[in-house]
């Protein structure tokens, strides 16, 4: 008897089917949440973070700051 044989026997492909399933619950779990309304107003501001301007505190080699 070869591993093939023994491989080809043991039925495996259940568990790919249930991976599957697992990995779908999860992905739309996830895109439940991001688009659930009550997260809408976390979202708009959120959005906008990368527009805002702060000052950013860059250092030298020194460790003097730069205004």
């Amino acid at each position: 008897m070869r591993l093939s044989d023994i491989m080809s026997n043991m039925h495996l492909s259940g568990y790919a089917e249930v991976a599957l399933l697992i990995f779908l619950g999860v992905f739309l779990v996830i895109v439940l949440q991001t688009f659930k309304r009550s997260n809408q107003e976390k979202w708009n501001a959120e959005k906008l973070l990368p527009l805002e301007e702060e000052p950013v505190a860059h250092t030298q080699k020194s460790g003097a700051r730069v205004p």
